[in-house]
């Protein structure tokens, strides 16, 4: 569900959305990590601002993964 949410959102945020690349690993625990990849030229785009776009990305990833009942954690890799 959570990963699902990042795929519907992120491509609005940048202006490559085909490359957008969300992948689920497992974390320590029941932790699930969600790695972003985005193009290069987006990478600011998704971050944001001293990091606004992502925190709030990462607040509301969370809030989903505690609905479901797993914590999770969202990255952005290069």
């Amino acid at each position: 569900m959570t990963a699902q949410f990042l795929e519907y959102v992120t491509p609005w945020l940048v202006d490559n959305p085909d490359d957008i690349s969300i992948t689920e690993a497992e974390g320590e625990g029941d932790t699930t990590v969600l790695e972003i990849s985005v193009h290069p030229d987006d990478m600011g785009k998704i971050i944001g601002k001293q990091g606004r776009i992502i925190r709030s990305l990462r607040t509301l990833a969370r809030a989903a993964g505690q609905r479901d009942g797993h914590s999770v954690m969202v990255e952005v890799v290069d």
